[in-house]
């Protein structure tokens, strides 16, 4: 039987969830209250719980995605991030976390803006358009990128707002959103050592990672 108990760092030994959802759960500070927006079948939110004892919290679209939290004990409700954020009250929680799904959404840019309302900070993930590979796919194959990543054929996703690197730091910008970390990943999710402001990072990179906040 195993009976691990948490580390000095407060992360329970092989407890190991997807690289890029680490780099995610990294950030995050123990026993802090959390929301997981498109948390899926919660392995981020689990992780969390178990491993750095948040007060935590999932919003879910997909039927299956909440039975699979629920079965799990996880605290989940079936919502969408364009249309039920505006449900919670003002700092309700010190994290939102939106993971690999602001391309999927209708209004990104109030979904962010709704993420730091509720949120002290928001960790926001998303698949980089300006990626090599999906720039070799449009200019030499004249097709839209399929990876691992982007696994769905263009006629089927329900990704309909993607953006690159360079367009995500511009509305930021923009909305006066402060960046405090920021970090691109290549295929495997791991961490690339760029600048995520360089040109190189919208290039090299696979996966952009921001921490924002008001």
């Amino acid at each position: 039987m195993n009976h691990s108990l948490p580390n000095a760092t407060g992360v329970i030994p092989n407890d190991r969830i997807r690289v890029d959802l680490q780099l995610i759960a990294d950030m995050v500070e123990p026993g802090t209250r959390v929301l997981d927006i498109g948390c899926g079948d919660g392995e981020l939110l689990g992780y969390l719980t178990r491993s750095k004892n948040v007060d935590g919290r999932g919003l879910e679209l997909s039927n299956e995605g909440v039975r699979n939290c629920v079965a799990q004990g996880l605290p989940v409700m079936q919502g969408d991030a364009d249309r039920d954020l505006g449900d919670y009250p003002d700092g309700a929680f010190d994290y939102a976390i939106l993971s690999q799904t602001l391309q999927a959404t209708n209004r990104p840019k109030q979904v962010l803006t709704e993420l730091l309302r509720i949120g002290q900070k928001a960790i926001v993930s998303f698949p980089n358009f300006g990626h090599w590979r999906a720039r070799f796919d449009l200019m030499f194959r004249g097709r839209m990128p399929q990876n691992p990543n982007l696994p769905i054929m263009w006629y089927e996703t329900p990704n309909i707002h993607f953006c690159t690197v360079r367009d995500f730091v511009t509305l930021c910008d923009e909305c006066g959103f402060k960046i405090e970390r920021s970090m691109v990943l290549n295929e495997g999710g791991s961490k690339v050592s760029l600048d995520s402001h360089s040109r190189l990072a919208n290039f090299f990179g696979n996966q952009a990672l921001f921490m924002l906040s008001k």
